[in-house]
């Protein structure tokens, strides 16, 4: 009988793997917070906001594994809950949306500590708001008073989501 050598390395790799990967608990492999939250909810707790040359700057940080996030853009801004709309100033708002997220312990005492409802006086952001922390979502609201051409990503280490905003005009 005649053995791949290849195929038999790529097997045992395999199996190795899974042997592993199944020897190790989800709450080893998730980590363990110790606010009280459950380990898979990431924990939102500040936002800031700079102007550079060609772009302007939204950064939220998160504690805990990144969770999956949505940006849309919506006519108004308004809160969870209430659907109170919210009093930004702007023509065109951007929804943020952070799932499975809490801005909260699991005790109720909130972990966020940036601005809940800031007017800012950057060339494009004029405002941000934290606009729901409800059954494992976390929104805010950004208005702009010009169409924002936007772009996200996230950064690791500590955990970031990132939204920049570009300038109508070029620096220089």
């Amino acid at each position: 009988m005649h053995h791949h050598p290849r195929r038999t390395a790529v097997a045992a790799a395999v199996l190795l793997t899974a042997a592993a990967g199944a020897a190790i608990p989800a709450s080893a492999a998730t980590g363990s917070g110790t606010s009280g939250q459950a380990p898979s909810t990431a924990l939102i707790v500040n936002a800031r906001w700079g102007g550079h040359c060609s772009f302007d700057r939204l950064v939220i940080d998160v504690r805990g594994t990144m969770p999956p996030v949505t940006v849309q853009r919506v006519k108004e801004l308004r809160y969870d809950g209430s659907g109170k709309k919210v009093p930004l100033a702007g023509k065109y708002f951007l929804e943020i949306k952070f799932s499975p997220a809490a801005a909260h312990n699991q005790a109720g005492k909130p972990v966020y500590k940036g601005p809940r409802l800031l007017k800012i006086y950057l060339p494009q952001l004029k405002g941000i708001a934290l606009t729901g922390d409800f059954e494992g979502v976390v929104t805010f609201g950004a208005a702009f008073r010009n169409k924002p051409v936007y772009n996200t990503f996230k950064l690791h280490s500590p955990e970031r989501f990132v939204l920049d905003v570009k300038h109508a005009n070029r620096c220089g």
